[in-house]
This record gives structure tokens, sequence and C-alpha cells, in this order.
């Protein structure tokens, strides 16, 4: 039996080509809104917020960074910006603690762990809502850097802990052994030897840290007082901005995104290579 006819008797299943239009439709509802938005972002000066497109420009790109009726852009996405950075800072510094802590069993370490990620299965909104309740109560101000900070520490921690258990669950402490027998101390053996093996983790917990906090809207709502970040000036603007500049914001944001997914892989990408020459 030829190999022609061994692939043409070798049907695929159903199941495949039902999975392949799963995917396709993933793929349309995941990247046609914002390849719709990226293409109308470019309107004429005289174009509106739907087709057919009015002329091409970069009109209100220039637009975007100039004073507007509606919205704080620059305020906003700053703020958006600094949350995510300090967001990302903590997450990755606590959830190595922890996940150097929770190695050996101690006391209490399965009621710690499920009060940590009870958040995950607690809706975003109640706990907006209830941090925003509280900082009522005791007649504290709410702001970005207070109470919306600790709103999407509550979303990012767990998920940063979950990523770092795994990680050391999988780490073999034969090397910190032989790190110490040659005299290291705990310290010289976290820095040397722990930090560079689990680092390529760590940069995959900053991105997903600050990623989930540049793009949180539901924990934001209601603890961010007077000062709007960037997803809450957006949901805004949808109401009251009647110009192709919110799918110029739209186009920018995203491209920052890509950004920051861009300079994650070039540190692991980096970082793997040192190892390897290391090695």
């Amino acid at each position: 039996m030829t190999a022609m006819t061994r692939k043409t008797r070798e049907r695929r299943p159903t199941s495949f080509y039902f999975l392949a239009a799963f995917f396709f439709l993933f793929v349309l509802f995941l990247y046609g809104p914002m390849l719709t938005i990226f293409i109308l972002s470019f309107q004429g000066e005289n174009g509106g917020l739907t087709f057919p497109m009015n002329g091409f420009s970069f009109h209100w790109f220039g637009n975007l960074f100039e004073q507007q009726a509606v919205g704080d852009f620059g305020g906003s996405f700053m703020r958006s910006l600094k949350l995510g950075l300090i967001v990302m800072v903590v997450t990755v510094v606590v959830s190595f603690m922890a996940g150097l802590a929770f190695r050996r069993r101690f006391r209490g370490d399965s009621v710690i762990f499920y009060l940590a990620i009870a958040s995950l299965i607690v809706p975003s909104i109640l706990i907006s809502l209830g941090i925003g309740l509280l900082f009522n109560i005791v007649e504290w101000q709410p702001q970005w850097f207070t109470s919306a900070l600790g709103a999407h520490l509550t979303w990012t921690f767990p998920f940063g802990l979950l990523i770092m258990f795994a990680v050391f669950n999988r780490f073999d402490p034969s090397y910190e052994e032989a790190a110490r027998d040659l005299g290291a101390s705990n310290w010289q053996t976290i820095q040397y030897v722990v930090l560079p093996m689990v680092g390529p983790s760590l940069i995959g917990v900053a991105m997903f840290s600050f990623t989930l906090s540049y793009d949180e809207f539901a924990r934001t709502l209601m603890t961010a007082g007077a000062l709007n970040t960037l997803p809450l000036e957006i949901y805004g603007m949808t109401t009251n901005v009647t110009t192709p500049v919110l799918y110029a914001l739209g186009t920018v944001t995203t491209g920052f995104s890509f950004v920051v997914i861009a300079i994650a892989l070039g540190s692991v990408a980096i970082m793997r290579r040192r190892k390897g020459q290391k090695a």
C-alpha cells in the first residue's frame, strides 16, 4: 500500500472539523472586534463611528493627545500604568515569598491558602463594592493607589500564588543543597540559584499581574475614587464621545499591550540564553 493510498483512506474524524470550525469562530470573535476598531481608528477627519470609512488619516491619533471636551486620556492612562506597575511589583514579590514559605508544611497552611485564593470565586463587583463601603464607613476617601490597589491585589495575587506553587512543586532542592555544600548562605542560594531558575516564571507572573490590573474594570468601579483609570474612562466615553478618537484610543492601548508582551517574551529569552551559556 503506497503512502498516498494510506493518506486517502485515513480520513480525519468528524470531530476534527467540528473543533476546527469552533476554533475559527473563536479567532473571529477574539480578533474581529480588534480589527474593526483598528480600521475605524484611521477614519478621515469627517468620518464617523461606523462603516463606510470617510477617507483615511491619522487625525484621530493626533486628536487623542489634545485637550478633550469629554475624557482625560492622558491622566487615566498614567494612573492605570502606575497602578499596574505597583500591582505587578507587589504581586511578584509576595508570590515568590509565599511560594518559598509553602514549600514546607506549617500549622494552618491550608487555611491560609484557601483564604488567599477565595477571592477568585467571589464576584469582582462584590469585592469592589465591599471595599468601597468599608472606606466610606471608616471615612477614608477611596483612591486608585489605596483602595483600588487593594482590590486589584485580591485579583492578581491568587494567580501569582498558584503559578509559583506549580513552579516550586517541580523545583529540585538538590541544587540548593549543592550550593550550601559549597558554602553559600541562604541569601546567596536564593540570589544565585533559585532566582535564575524561577526567573522566567516570575516574568510570567509580572506580565500576568500587570495586564490583569491594567484592564480591570469591575474591581476598580467602586474603589478608584474621583479619578478614573483607563478602563473606567473608556467605559464612560462610550456614552459621551461620538468621534473615532475612542477607536484611536483602543488601537493605542492594544498596541501598548502587545509591546508589554513582547518585552516580557524578550526578557524570558534573554534569561534562558544566559542560563544556557552558564551551563
